[in-house]
C-alpha cells in the first residue's frame, strides 16, 4: 500500500476514531482553490500533457530544489535557461533522474503529494525508485494519452469548483479570454498581482510602466494617472472572473503619504532615481493604495511578505525567478502595517489576508492582529510550512487568539496540477486530527467539529475569496 488510510491521523485510538468520521464528511468536499499558480493555457487548450517530466518535475520548484541541494544541476532536469543554452531534453532521462533520487524526499510533503498522485491517479503500489522508473514512466505516459488525463477532465475528476490563476497587469489575459468563449463550465478566473509595476527591484521595472500606460491608457509617467491604471486594469481583470489581489513583498511594511509626498516619491521611481530606502517605501506605500481600491471595489487582498527571493543570484541569473531559491526572513507585522490598519482596519467591507513564512509571528502578532482587526484574516501555513507539521502548529499557535473563524480555510498556491487533490486531502486529514484532539479531551463537541471541519476543508475559502 503506497499510501495509508490513517495518514496523518492520531496514534491514540479514540481520537483516531473521531478524526476518521470527521475526515469522513469532509473528503470528497468540493475544492476550492483561490489562489495559485497553475498555468491557464492548459485548461484553454485543453491539450494533453505531454510526459511524465514535463507534469511532475520541471514545472515544481518543490522538487528541483531538493535534488539541485544534492548536486543535481537544473539543466539535467530540462529546467529552461534564460538565455536558451542546452538542457537535459529527454523526458525520460529527466525521469530516471528524479526517480534515482526519490529517497531525498523521505518524511517531505512532497512525498506526501507525490505518492498521493501515483496512487489515485495512476493506481501504483509499489514506491518510486531507480529500479521501477521505467515502469512508473510508462504507464503515466499512457494514461497522459487519454481524454481522461486532459486538463478540464482532471479538473473535474478534482471535484475542482473554482480555482484561481495568479497574473501580472501587464497580462493580456488571453487563455482566460479562451476559456471563457469555449462554453466548458470550469470555473477559471484570475487574480491581480501588480508585483511587476509596483515594485522597483523587479526586473524591467520602468519599461514595465510604459507598456503599463500603453494597455491602459493612462499617462503611468505621472501619479494619478499611474493610480488610475492600476483601477482599469483591476476592472479588466474583474471582467475575467477576479475576485482577489496578491502581493509578494519583501516585507509588510506599509506607509499612508501625503499626496504630496507619494506624488514626489512615485517622480523618483519611476525615472530610476530612487534608493534602496525609496523603493521599500514605494511598496509600503502601494499596499495601502491597493487597500484603499479593494475597498472601492471589493476585492480580496492577500499580502505574502517575508521572502528572500532568488536568494541564489547565479540560478537567478542563468534561470530567471522562481527557481526554489526565496528563502523565508523574519518578519514584523505589528509595526509594518500600524499606517494601513489606522486607514482600513475597521472596514468591514475589506477583507485582507496575511501570510507568513515567519512563524514566530504566530501567537505573538498575527493572531492578536486578526483577532481584533475586522478587515484581517489569516491565511494557511504557507509555501516551507504547507506541511502536516507547518498545518498543526498554525493551529495550535493561532486558534488561542484568534479563533477558526478569523482565518481563511486552506489554499494550496501550486504550479504542480496533480497536487492540488493530495495538497487539500492533507490540510483536511491534518485538521481533522486537530479538532479531533480537542474532542477527546472535551473542549468541543463533535457535532461542533463536524461543522468546523466542513468550514476548514469548504466553507472559509469559498466565503473569504467570494467565490
Amino acid at each position: 500500500m503506497l499510501i495509508h488510510p490513517d495518514r496523518l491521523f492520531p496514534v491514540e485510538p479514540a481520537a483516531r476514531d473521531v478524526a476518521r468520521r470527521l475526515y469522513e464528511g469532509v473528503r470528497d468536499l468540493p475544492i476550492i482553490s483561490p489562489h495559485g499558480h497553475t498555468d491557464p493555457r492548459w485548461y484553454a487548450e485543453d491539450e494533453p500533457f505531454p510526459d511524465p517530466a514535463t507534469l511532475f518535475v520541471i514545472p515544481d520548484h518543490y522538487i528541483f530544489r531538493m535534488l539541485y541541494s544534492q548536486g543535481v544541476r537544473l539543466e539535467e532536469l530540462g529546467i529552461p535557461t534564460k538565455d536558451g543554452a542546452p538542457v537535459e531534453r529527454d523526458p525520460r532521462a529527466i525521469w530516471r533522474r528524479f526517480a534515482a533520487h526519490y529517497h531525498l524526499f523521505r518524511g517531505t510533503p512532497t512525498r506526501a503529494w507525490l505518492d498521493h498522485a501515483f496512487a489515485t491517479l495512476f493506481g501504483f503500489t509499489e514506491r518510486l525508485s531507480a529500479d521501477n522508473a521505467d515502469a512508473y514512466y510508462d504507464r503515466i505516459d499512457a494514461a497522459l494519452r487519454t481524454p481522461e488525463f486532459r486538463p478540464r477532465a482532471l479538473f473535474e475528476r478534482f471535484r475542482i469548483e473554482a480555482i484561481a490563476t495568479t497574473e501580472s497587469p501587464l497580462d493580456p489575459l488571453k487563455h482566460h479570454e479562451v476559456i471563457r468563449r469555449s462554453g466548458w463550465g470550469g470555473r477559471v478566473v484570475t487574480a491581480y498581482r501588480p508585483d511587476p509595476v509596483v515594485d522597483p527591484d523587479f526586473e524591467g521595472f520602468r519599461q514595465n510602466l510604459v507598456h503599463f500606460g500603453e494597455i491602459t491608457g493612462c499617462d503611468t509617467s505621472s501619479w494619478s494617472g499611474y493610480l488610475e491604471a492600476h483601477r482599469r486594469r483591476r476592472t479588466f481583470f474583474r471582467e475575467y472572473g477576479a475576485t482577489s489581489t496578491d502581493h509578494g513583498h519583501p516585507t509588510a511594511r506599509t506607509a499612508d503619504l501625503s499626496r504630496a509626498d507619494a506624488e514626489a516619491l512615485f517622480g523618483r521611481v519611476s525615472t530610476g532615481a530612487a534608493s534602496a530606502d525609496d523603493a521599500e517605501l514605494f511598496r509600503a506605500q502601494m499596499l495601502t493604495e491597493m487597500a484603499a481600491m479593494s475597498v472601492e471595489d471589493g476585492m480580496v487582498m492577500q499580502i505574502h511578505p517575508g521572502s528572500f527571493r532568488n536568494h541564489n543570484s547565479t540560478i537567478f541569473s542563468r534561470f530567471g525567478r522562481d527557481m526554489g531559491a526565496d528563502i523565508p526572513t523574519r518578519t514584523d507585522y505589528v509595526r509594518a502595517l500600524k499606517p494601513l490598519l489606522d486607514r482600513f482596519g475597521n472596514e468591514r467591507n475589506l477583507t485582507l489576508i496575511l501570510f507568513t513564512l515567519d512563524e514566530t509571528s504566530y501567537s505573538r502578532e498575527l493572531a492578536p492582529l486578526a483577532g481584533h482587526y475586522p478587515a484581517l484574516k489569516l491565511g494557511p501555513a504557507w509555501w516551507f510550512f504547507d506541511a502536516p507539521e507547518g498545518m498543526r502548529r498554525f493551529r495550535e499557535l493561532t486558534t488561542e487568539t484568534a479563533g477558526f473563524y478569523n482565518t481563511v480555510g486552506f489554499n494550496d498556491d501550486t504550479r504542480a496540477y496533480l497536487s492540488i487533490p493530495a495538497r487539500h486531502d492533507v490540510a483536511r486529514r491534518v485538521d481533522c486530527a486537530f479538532l479531533s484532539q480537542l474532542v477527546t479531551t472535551h473542549r468541543l463537541d463533535e457535532d461542533e467539529a463536524h461543522e468546523l471541519a466542513y468550514d476548514l476543508a469548504y466553507r472559509l475559502a469559498k466565503e473569504a475569496y467570494k467565490l
